[in-house]
């Protein structure tokens, strides 16, 4: 496999950081009601030799005039066959945060099924498959969506404005709902372990996921597993990203200190 090649931007796949010769394409899917542009600082503190792609999902941004997509599976299926379009890729790491860590998941399962083999899937914030959510918030009012959207902000300021801006929670929330709707529907599908390496990342205040429940992730992968924790809440990642991105470059470069 040619790991030179570059892969082409998509619909689906936006390019947030070249590089001329990459050791490692590292594709990144946002949590739910987010879009590529969370991971532009992420990408940033990655270095040379990493290229750093984001997933953009319907319903948002550029492509608000396209239906959201409220089922993970058919999510998976939809992003596996852009990334297998692209061809044979050597070095391809899936990093995924919150709903995306889910997502990033089932899309593996489907690349390793298509013959791409993969390096390591980074799963953040976010139980391990086998967690069936009891939430039904996808069916619930705004003000219920907004004030969970609160409870997980590292600052809620400027998702207080959903209430006072209505045009803004126009744009925003049906996309939200749907990936609400997507994270509280989704039932694991029993199949073969990941080939892949797995490292899951967690921090120490995330109402969401425990360090425990990280550790879950174990059992979906055949190949060696991490887990590293960080300081601060549900997006952790977003304060601390220059520490996230160096566990992420240090897992794929040098695997004798994955665990530490």
């Amino acid at each position: 496999m040619d790991v030179h090649k570059a892969i082409t931007a998509t619909d689906w796949l936006r390019v947030l950081r070249t590089d001329p010769a990459p050791r490692h394409y590292l594709v990144c899917f946002p949590p739910g009601g987010g879009s590529a542009t969370a991971y532009r600082d992420l990408a940033l503190e990655c270095g040379s030799g990493v290229a750093v792609l984001a997933v953009q999902y319907p319903g948002r941004q550029d492509r608000l005039a396209e239906s959201a997509v409220p089922d993970l599976h058919e999510l998976a299926e939809l992003i596996a066959g852009e990334l297998l379009g692209q061809g044979p890729l050597s070095g391809l790491a899936l990093f995924g945060h919150s709903m995306g860590a889910t997502l990033a998941y089932e899309t593996a399962r489907r690349l390793e099924d298509g013959g791409q083999e993969l390096t390591t899937l980074f799963v953040s914030g976010r139980p391990a498959p086998s967690f069936a959510e009891t939430g039904r918030l996808h069916l619930a009012s705004d003000e219920e969506l907004i004030t969970d959207l609160e409870r997980l902000a590292a600052d809620p300021a400027p998702i207080a404005l959903l209430r006072t801006e209505p045009g803004l929670a126009d744009l925003v929330l049906p996309a939200v709902r749907s990936d609400y709707r997507a994270v509280e529907t989704y039932a694991h599908r029993h199949g073969l372990p990941l080939a892949c390496d797995l490292a899951a990342l967690v921090s120490t205040g995330d109402p969401t996921t425990t360090p425990q429940q990280a550790d879950e992730w174990r059992a979906f992968t055949s190949g060696s597993f991490a887990r590293a924790t960080f300081p601060g809440g549900h997006f952790y990642v977003d304060e601390h990203v220059g520490a996230v991105a160096d566990f992420v470059v240090r897992h794929l470069d040098d695997p004798a200190r994955r665990n530490e």
